[in-house]
């Protein structure tokens, strides 16, 4: 039976968002094809009618995951805001719908060029959106500061997922909010007076 155009780029995009929570999840090579399928609510024979390969999916399915982060943190007028719900009890409870590079960073060095291609192209934005997010400091300080923090937050909550310990795993997040988010001004001032 031949499906409708707008049917396939549906059930492509129910591929794609399945895999991409299942990868977040689960890890790339923690899930297969069967259960990307299964999740997306499909059989397994129809994948290769949208995808060359899993290497293919999860190329567009982490482009998805870090295009949806990007969208989500526009809310964000500041950098402590952001910093506080990226590094949320909450969000580190919910790795299938969190952010792809804290779930898969060490993974994606080994994927295909096409992922690697994506995660770096999303890793540049946000940079960039930190950078603007420093009011204070040349352009060079606050590139620093945005790859320092960028590191920082995404290497929290990694680790707080990572541990076994509920109350280590709070202690790595709310330090991290505190030195990742308020400004090197504030930072200053309450160590001064802390």
């Amino acid at each position: 039976m031949r499906v409708s155009r707008d049917k396939a780029a549906e059930n492509r995009e129910r591929i794609v968002d399945a895999a991409s929570r299942l990868f977040r999840e689960k890890g790339f090579d923690g899930v297969g094809l069967d259960a990307i399928m299964k999740g997306a609510g499909l059989t397994h024979g129809g994948f290769y009618g949208h995808f060359g390969s899993k290497d293919d999916l999860a190329a567009e399915a982490v482009t998805r995951a870090l295009d949806r982060s990007m969208e989500g943190q526009r809310r964000f007028t500041n950098l402590g805001d952001l910093v506080s719900e990226y590094l949320s009890e909450r969000h580190r409870a919910d790795r299938a719908n969190g952010c792809a590079v804290a779930a898969l960073g060490a993974d994606i060095a080994r994927q295909s060029e096409g992922v690697r291609r994506g995660l770096t192209a999303h890793v540049r934005a946000q940079l960039d959106r930190f950078v603007r997010l420093f009011k204070d400091g040349t352009a060079a300080s606050r590139r620093k500061r945005a790859i320092a923090t960028l590191a920082g937050a995404i290497g929290a909550l990694t680790l707080a997922r990572a541990v076994d310990d509920p109350s280590l795993s709070n202690e790595i997040l709310a330090a991290a909010r505190d030195a990742f988010g308020k400004a090197p001004s504030a930072r200053r001032s309450s160590s001064r007076h802390g």
